[in-house]
């Protein structure tokens, strides 16, 4: 019997340099723009000019508009997810399970907040993104039963997600006119009645 190394294979497909330089230059240009002039105004076009590639390179790599934003959305949730599994506490490890479960709430929040509009984005065509929804309703889900909480635990998880949802968020902070502060401290006060605290 053959034995094989787990080395790589010779003829994988790899990604040229110079395809990567221009992904990279897309992904740095597209974010800039999305901080600096906010989703609505960030054009396949903009951001072609703004990477100094052609527009035809954007599509090809990126597909739609849509697919461009979620690529970058998937930037902030991978950054907000690292924070939660090694950052520092209370969201990070280090902190007691209730500690880290009263600054999620508040912390997805303000992300949410933040990345409105690319979330927005992002689902006109990819929908909602479930990867990012999964983790946060496993780590909610987590601390609950590290807090040995009662019931339904998935449901419950999915219910302390729900008022952090951005079409519920844009209503109270847009339409409501509801200070952000009033918004945490009514989360971490359903959240402390959920989990018995």
């Amino acid at each position: 019997m053959t034995h094989f190394s787990p080395l790589p294979m010779a003829d994988a497909p790899r990604e040229r340099s110079d395809a990567a330089r221009n992904r990279d230059a897309v992904m740095c240009a597209a974010a800039r723009l999305v901080t600096e002039l906010g989703v609505d105004a960030v054009t396949m076009d903009r951001v072609a000019a703004e990477a100094c590639v052609g527009k035809g390179t954007v599509f090809r790599r990126f597909g739609s508009r849509a697919g461009l934003m979620a690529a970058v959305l998937n930037g902030a949730e991978t950054e907000f997810q690292e924070r939660v599994i090694s950052g520092p506490p209370p969201l990070g490890p280090g902190a007691g399970t209730a500690e880290r479960l009263l600054a999620f709430g508040p912390a997805r929040l303000r992300q949410n907040l933040l990345h409105g509009a690319l979330l927005e984005a992002a689902a006109s065509i990819h929908g909602r993104s479930h990867a990012a929804y999964s983790f946060n309703l496993l780590h909610v889900r987590h601390l609950l039963a590290e807090l040995e909480v009662g019931g339904d635990l998935p449901l419950l998880a999915a219910a302390l997600l729900s008022p952090l949802e951005v079409p519920v968020l844009r209503s109270q902070v847009e339409v409501q006119h509801l200070p952000v502060e009033r918004l945490e401290a009514a989360w971490v006060d359903l959240a402390r009645r959920v989990a018995g605290l």
